[in-house]
């Protein structure tokens, strides 16, 4: 029997005594596969096709169809190079769901932004300046403020540019 390449992910090994088919919560899923249980959730948000079962309280269980596709996802995103984005493209090809022809999709433009003035260099400190407590002391505190004048123009920038 050939043994998988390397960078295949291994199935999901449960040494809990519950039958195969058994539900399982995200924390056995999480250890059988290698992965935190915070990661488990945000993939639920982005593929939809992942819905565990849940019950009161919000406990999570997995159904062997669950580890399955969560074990397609891992290989796509961690071991195919797959974006979040083209691994649920790929999840959707291969249920056989029909994706949008690149034709049908008008491209969204990118937003553009204002341009910016430059902002003027903060003062360099005198050379040999000593940064240490008690030395310069006066200088120091200038050059942040100059730079928190120059972080709130380029916020107010950015808030202009997101409300248009």
């Amino acid at each position: 029997m050939a043994e998988p390449p390397p960078d295949t992910p291994a199935a999901a090994v449960f040494d809990d005594g519950k039958a195969p088919d058994a539900l399982r919560t995200i924390g056995e899923v999480a250890k059988a596969l290698g992965l935190k249980q915070h990661v488990l959730r945000y993939w639920e948000e982005q593929f939809p096709t992942l819905r565990p079962l849940t019950r009161a309280g919000g406990r999570r269980y997995y159904r062997p169809e669950d580890i399955a596709l969560v074990q397609q996802i891992n290989r796509l995103l961690h071991h195919e190079g797959y974006t979040i984005k083209g691994a649920r493209q790929a999840l959707l090809a291969a249920a056989g769901k029909p994706q949008p022809a690149a034709s049908d999709v008008a491209p969204t433009p990118a937003p553009s932004l204002p341009a910016f003035p430059a902002p003027s260099p903060a003062p360099s400190p005198a050379p040999g300046l000593a940064l240490s407590p008690g030395g310069g002391e006066d200088e120091v505190i200038e050059a942040l403020r100059i730079l928190a004048g120059h972080l709130a123009t380029i916020r107010d920038h950015l808030a202009e540019a997101v409300a248009d």
